[in-house]
């Protein structure tokens, strides 16, 4: 390394240890030195004829401990020389252990000098061996190891075997192996590290939760992502003791879950080609086969555990007429006729088997009255002359008399139903356009966006129907009701997911007391006052809870990424909003970097919707916030118009616009998040999104020079391609493009377009695609990618072979995320080297 080099590296560091100028380290850690006992020697050769050496006592296990283990402080003197610990007359080994990271893509070296013999170990893995002695330090040899520690940080254990004091002498250099930037290398002893994209894929988290019906005992599911492989692991919890039981791993049994009444456990367990039920006892574990050769199906069990619900189609699906086919349906491509399922009923009393429904369309069952009389069906016809392309019909069905009671009848707007304890009422879902509009709470020429699911109740006798949440501004998305005289539901609640009750009796509705941003899932005893749930925070993974509901008080019962999360440092996270030009509040927040300086000037990352769902206040997500911040910039994240949510008359604003309204947000938001934080530099502003947000990438840079680089993944760069090719596209249309189409409105499918604006692009933008994504297909972004290429503007392209719409393998998720890295790093850092390495 040269003198400028070093003096980079220099200025640039900023940690705990301390370093001299010529880049070694001054201050170390360890552990105390252990005594290595040599081995009884019954020969003087081993069976190879060689003798036993202290090469050998190096190479012997010795497991690493936490970093808390680490206490020994040593200072280095003034040749850099770490004057270590022996055991007097005796060969001992010594660990030494410091992290390395860095806050830009590079390479960093690390040397440990000693006359003795060491191994360098580099998280976990041994990296490089020293197999010589030496008489004194200045003869010394060295080893070293290159590292990679951006974005993430390398663990450096080094361990030191000595015979004697002058052995256990040791120097460690670490200098920064490329040229002068705002790198800012670090080395620290303290465990405490940035985040990092693994740590937002690896690691054990929550994945359901439910509870029995006396609420006594839980299941928790949960699944360890390693990288390449996952698992999956459930628990019995048991709420008095406290108790704790690995039941299942694996899903090895099949369909486990809580009987609906005795509070015992079931599965199915496979007996050759037949399928039995199984019962555990959640106190003994005992188990006991409770119905033999039950149907191999996915089994719904009637609430007063006589019948198993299943549905089933007669025969398989056609199959395609060789490799000329015609399309069945527009939303299935593979050129199969359509299965036609059932419902049956299996009789555990008896083992006889009725099929319940029969017909030229499938049905489903939506739900299994409480004393198991009575089953909802529904039925669903696709229409595609009229939005919102399919119909639904509801039926009531007496499974004693096989009497059926038709609730509604082709219905442009529903999507499910559920009884009431009693059976009297049931809780129906769907838009606020139901029901010829009962629900509608929208402005004068809007209309309503079909995402923004609403609630309502129908008394079974009367047939009255409720809208009970159409002046409730949360979009529901679960609904359970419960014998207290309540019903739950969970809701997307701005830019959280919350828990709401809401009394039958005077129709108010209460937000229950949650310590998470966003509540993933949650399950209600049958016959007791009990909840659990689980959810997820802006600044923390997966916890789930206890929550008794008569005092609305959570107990938390597991929290399985807790550990792992006290290793990293976050950066700060805070809400900020404001009021666009129409006068109506954006909500949004920001994260900043760990180390957070108010007197520098950072980049800035901006992220908005994809879709119309708003962003939730999530530690994980496609792109981790936390990660961006580790890596040096506040990322603003904000939920312009159209999002759901917020209400009505906010998320009809997504309708038959296609980006006008949120993009005005978007512009109006950044400029005046840089114009209120002086931290910001204004001249490296970067952009964000997937899907719709793909495309309000694109679009963006249509209309505005705001931003220094771009990146677009899964977008839509021509809505009327993407209309008829991508599987959903059409039926997307019908609520961002309600009964508007290429032949009736041809400003919104081309002049909203970012395709047809291409030459406006001057942003450095990067698309990328996965090469089967069925959803937006990749020629949106190939077009796109054309056009900006024969304009010579400065594009690129990535493809993910084999990926949909998300980017889900391992290997592929990580080089696609150091891909957005990497573009950023060089248009908002002007640091092109590691792009160039990724793409030679």
């Amino acid at each position: 390394m040269d003198m400028r080099n070093n003096l980079c590296f220099l200025l640039s560091f900023f940690c705990v240890t301390a370093f001299a100028q010529d880049g070694n380290l001054t201050k170390l850690y360890g552990t105390a030195p252990l005594e290595v006992v040599e081995p009884v020697s019954v020969d003087t050769v081993n069976a190879d004829g060689k003798k036993m050496t202290a090469e050998e006592l190096l190479k012997l296990r010795l497991n690493v401990p936490p970093q808390t283990a680490f206490i020994k402080e040593y200072e280095a003197d003034t040749a850099g020389f770490f004057r270590t610990e022996t055991i007097e007359g005796k060969t001992s080994v010594q660990l030494f252990s410091f992290y390395v990271s860095a806050g830009a893509y590079g390479k960093a070296k690390v040397e440990a000098t000693s006359p003795g013999m060491l191994e360098l170990y580099v998280d976990d893995q041994l990296a490089a061996s020293k197999k010589t002695t030496e008489e004194s330090p200045s003869q010394a040899k060295d080893v070293s190891v290159e590292l990679n520690p951006y974005p993430g940080a390398n663990r450096v254990v080094i361990k030191l075997l000595a015979k004697s004091a002058q052995e256990a002498t040791l120097k460690i250099k670490v200098t920064d192996e490329r040229a002068c930037s705002t790198r800012n290398l670090t080395v620290t002893e303290s465990p405490g590290r940035r985040m990092t994209l693994d740590d937002a894929i690896k690691g054990r988290r929550v994945s359901d939760i439910s509870i029995s019906s006396k609420g006594n005992y839980i299941l928790i599911s949960y699944t360890d992502n390693q990288g390449e492989r996952s698992y999956a692991l459930t628990e019995l919890y048991t709420v008095k003791s406290g108790r704790r039981v690995w039941i299942d791993k694996n899903r090895q049994k099949q369909q486990l879950q809580w009987m609906p009444a005795s509070e015992q456990l079931c599965y199915i367990s496979k007996d050759g080609t037949k399928a039995n039920l199984v019962s555990i006892h959640p106190e003994t574990l005992e188990e006991a086969v409770i119905a033999c050769d039950v149907p191999d199906e996915r089994i719904t069990f009637a609430p007063n555990e006589k019948a198993l619900y299943y549905t089933k189609s007669p025969s398989p699906r056609g199959e395609k007429d060789g490799d000329v086919f015609r399309l069945h349906t527009l939303t299935d491509r593979s050129g199969r006729k359509p299965a036609h399922a059932f419902i049956y009923r299996y009789d555990l009393a008896t083992g006889q088997t009725r099929q319940l429904t029969f017909g030229s369309h499938a049905t489903y069952l939506n739900d299994i009255s409480r004393d198991g009389r009575f089953v909802l069906f529904s039925i669903s016809d696709e229409t595609v002359t009229e939005r919102p392309f399919s119909r639904q019909s509801m039926f009531r069905l007496n499974v004693e008399t096989m009497q059926v009671d038709t609730l509604w009848k082709n219905e442009k707007y529903t999507s499910g139903a559920d009884f009431s304890p009693d059976g009297r009422k049931i809780l129906i879902t769907g838009s606020a356009e139901a029901f010829d509009g009962i629900g509608l709470d929208i402005g004068e020429g809007q209309t309503a966006n079909l995402y923004d699911t609403q609630a309502f109740i129908m008394d079974l006798e009367t047939k009255r129907i409720d809208p009970v949440t159409k002046k409730f501004d949360p979009a529901v998305q679960q609904g359970r009701w419960h014998d207290n005289g309540l019903i739950y539901l969970k809701v997307e609640d701005k830019d959280r997911v919350n828990i709401y009750s809401y009394r039958l009796s005077d129709g108010k509705f209460t937000v229950l007391p949650l310590p998470e941003d966003v509540v993933e899932q949650f399950d209600v005893a049958l016959s007791a006052p009990v909840m659990v749930y689980y959810g997820v925070s802006v600044s923390n993974s997966t916890r789930a809870y206890l929550m008794p509901l008569k005092s609305n008080t959570s107990v938390r019962i597991a929290d399985p990424y807790g550990e792992h999360l006290e290793e990293l440092t976050l950066g700060e996270v805070k809400d900020w909003n404001f009021v666009n030009s129409d006068g109506v509040e954006i909500k949004g927040y920001y994260f900043l970097p760990p180390g957070f300086d108010a007197n520098k000037k950072y980049p800035v990352i901006v992220n908005y919707y994809g879709g119309t769902s708003p962003i939730e206040k999530r530690f994980e997500s496609r792109y981790p916030m936390h990660v961006y911040a580790a890596l040096g910039y506040v990322v603003y994240v904000l939920q312009p118009s159209g999002a759901t949510g917020f209400g009505q008359k906010f998320s009809a604003l997504h309708v038959n616009t296609w980006g006008i309204r949120s993009s005005d947000d978007i512009i109006e938001g950044t400029t005046k998040f840089i114009e209120t934080h002086p931290f910001v530099d204004r001249t490296k502003i970067g952009c964000i999104g997937a899907s719709y947000g793909g495309f309000m990438t694109m679009y963006l840079q249509t209309r505005t020079d705001l931003f220094a680089a771009a990146v677009s993944h899964a977008g839509i760069s021509s809505i009327s391609s993407y209309w008829g090719e991508g599987y959903w596209g059409y039926s997307y249309s019908a609520a961002a493009s309600a009964d508007s189409y290429p032949w009736n409105n041809r400003e919104l499918y081309v002049e909203q377009s970012p395709l047809f604006h291409a030459d406006k692009i001057n942003t450095p933008i990067l698309l990328l695609h996965g090469t089967v994504d069925t959803n937006v297909p990749p020629g949106e972004s190939i077009q796109m990618y054309t056009a900006l290429k024969i304009l010579g503007k400065t594009a690129e392209l990535i493809q993910v072979e084999g990926e949909n719409h998300h980017i889900l393998d391992y290997a592929k998720r990580l080089k696609w995320n150091e891909s957005i890295f990497a573009w950023f790093e060089r248009w908002l850092k002007e640091d092109a080297s590691w792009w160039e390495e990724l793409y030679k």
